[in-house]
Parts: structure tokens; C-alpha cells; sequence
């Protein structure tokens, strides 16, 4: 048999089992994402407008086109279940690049852990590409609820068992679970009332209705900053520059409680490698953005731009985390 002497004497059947030489296939996907995108790009928010999800991705979808071959990103808002029917219509879309999703802690942990009939599993129904931004939760009340302190709250809800309610985004939110293992580590008392979504939660509380809320810092801020509610201690690694005089979670005794929401871009499982390098890259490229970055720092949040492995292992470690709370607290989906 001749040799191809350009290959050091190896031929093309010998390269393409070592690898050296490109198949068909890997060429096509090499191709593809050399033209992706070329429409526009559908980001999936599975909450409704107004919360801290659907916030931070119009930051970055607001700014990412000339990064992205000069294609849009649209959000498209559809929540219920608390994320589940907005996340599994991303898992279900064509790996193509054309329909990703933003994943938070709620879509693939907490509500998982509690609905083992979610039709998805969260560790393989996903491709993580990466995560955007975390940030705090808040505990809060409206102005007047007789506390304006943690350590006055946390005496005033456990002298009174079953006397308050607090708002969250949906059963088997973060925000849910969080106060559930704030209730088990204290001792407290109060009645969950969810929503679907935060900004139906703000509303009611901000107006009265419900006198304790537990929300992403980002969408609960602007109420806070203008005295429509009161903050009472927040879920941080520190305490946020934006609330100097709050203190975390870690501060009171309750580290464990200490755990921060994230918003994570995902996309079907089986997204080729190229396009979860292609947006990845762009989403890199936006977040680089001073005023993007600025943006997002205002409303509290962080910026973490990791890597997709390093996304994927976050996502594992807060679903083991939540499963265990459920377990533990022996909760139940609605």
C-alpha cells in the first residue's frame, strides 16, 4: 500500500483512527458552529417578568449581539412550576443552538429534590454552558411587622408558632427551602404561601398582604432602597455592600443557611461542544462589558462566568445539598 509521505509515511485510514485527520462529522459541527448563530437565538426564562432570573438575563441579552455575529438573544418569558414548565420545554428543544434556557438553583436542585415526578433529571437533561451571575436571598417584611431587626424577627416569630406567613416564588424554590432549613436549624414557625414567580410574591407582600418575604436580593432591592420593605438578615458568603447593616446568615449562627441563588445559561442535552463554546464565549465577551458588569453588580448580584464543567458540578452539588433538606424536613410538593 502507497504511503502519503506529506504524513510521515501514514495513511488517511491510519490518521483517522489516531485522530489526526477531521471525519465528516466532526468537520459539519466545526462548520456549523463557524456560522452559528446566523437567526436569532431564544433564551428561555422559566419565571415571570420581573424577578431576578428575567433581570439578569435582559442584562446580558440587551448587550450581547455584537459578540454573537450580530444576532439577537431574545428572552422569552414562561413560568409555572416553579420553572419546571419553562426548563422542561429547553430540555425537550432541538440541540441546535437556536433554544437555550437560563437554569437557577429552583430548576435543577430544589424543585427536583421535591417533585421526584419532575420529567427531567437535572444531572443529564442539560447541557451547562455556564453560569452568569449568583446572588444573595433576602428575608424581609413589610414596614410593618413589629421587628426591624434579625434577633427582634427571630424572637417575634418563634414566641408566636404558626402567627406568620412568609411569601416565596414557588414551592420548591430555592427561596422555599432555604426558609424551611431556617426553620429546622431554628426552631421557627411561620406558614409558606407561594407564587409563581417573584414578582406576583413582592406585590402582595409590598402591599401588606403577607408580612414576611424571601427573595433574590436584585428584585426585592428597589423595594427595600425606597422603605417599602424592611431587610431583616441576607443568604451571603459577606455582608452586600448595598445593605451594610444587615447582617448574613453566617453572622447569626445559621452558616448552613449561607447559600446563593444562581442564573445559569443551559442548553438541551447533546449541545455540540463548538456551539456551548460559541455562547459561552459571547456571554464572556458581554459580561467583560463595563456597563453590563456594572448592571449586574448594582443589583447585588456577582458575576461568576465559569466554565461548563464547572457549572454542571455546581448544579450537582446544589441538587445533593436540597435533596437532603427534603429528606430531612420530609417535604412534600403541592
Amino acid at each position: 500500500m502507497q504511503s502519503d509521505d506529506t504524513n510521515g509515511g501514514l495513511d488517511r485510514r491510519t490518521l483517522l483512527l489516531v485522530g489526526l485527520v477531521a471525519t465528516p462529522l466532526l468537520t459539519t459541527s466545526r462548520a456549523h458552529a463557524q456560522a452559528y448563530p446566523d437567526r436569532v437565538v431564544k433564551l428561555l426564562v422559566p419565571f415571570a417578568p420581573g424577578g431576578t432570573t428575567d433581570i439578569i438575563a435582559r442584562v446580558v441579552t440587551s448587550q450581547i449581539a455584537p459578540h454573537f455575529n450580530g444576532q439577537s438573544m431574545v428572552v422569552e418569558n414562561k413560568g409555572g412550576g416553579g420553572g419546571v414548565t419553562g426548563a422542561i420545554e429547553t430540555a425537550r428543544a432541538r440541540p441546535d443552538g437556536y433554544s437555550l434556557g437560563v437554569a437557577t438553583v429552583s430548576t435543577v436542585a430544589t424543585v427536583p429534590a421535591i417533585q421526584p415526578s419532575t420529567p427531567y433529571d437535572p444531572l443529564t437533561a442539560f447541557t451547562p454552558i455556564t453560569n452568569i451571575a449568583a446572588t444573595p436571598n433576602v428575608v424581609a417584611v413589610h414596614p410593618s411587622f413589629p421587628a426591624k431587626t434579625f434577633q427582634a424577627w427571630a424572637e417575634e416569630v418563634k414566641k408566636n408558632p404558626g402567627k406568620y406567613a412568609y411569601a416565596t416564588s414557588g414551592t420548591g424554590s430555592i427561596l422555599h427551602l432555604q426558609m424551611e432549613l431556617y426553620k429546622s436549624l431554628s426552631g421557627a414557625d411561620l406558614t409558606h404561601v407561594p407564587y409563581r414567580g417573584s414578582g406576583p410574591a413582592l406585590n402582595d407582600v409590598v402591599a401588606g398582604q403577607v408580612p414576611v418575604i424571601i427573595d433574590n436580593l436584585p428584585s426585592a432591592l428597589p423595594f427595600i432602597q425606597t422603605g417599602r420593605l424592611v431587610p431583616i438578615v441576607v443568604a451571603s458568603p459577606e455582608r452586600v455592600a448595598a445593605l451594610p447593616d444587615v447582617p448574613t446568615f453566617k453572622e447569626v449562627g445559621l452558616e448552613q443557611v449561607n447559600r446563593v441563588a444562581f442564573y445559569g445559561i443551559v442548553g438541551p442535552k447533546g449541545l455540540p461542544r463548538p456551539i456551548v463554546e460559541r455562547v459561552r464565549d459571547a456571554v464572556i465577551r458581554t459580561l467583560a462589558e463595563p456597563t453590563v458588569r456594572e448592571r449586574i453588580e448594582a443589583t447585588g448580584s456577582f458575576i461568576v462566568a465559569n466554565t461548563p464543567e464547572e457549572f454542571a458540578q455546581e448544579i450537582k452539588t446544589e441538587y445533593e445539598v436540597y435533596k437532603k433538606v427534603v429528606q430531612e424536613r420530609k417535604l412534600q410538593p403541592d
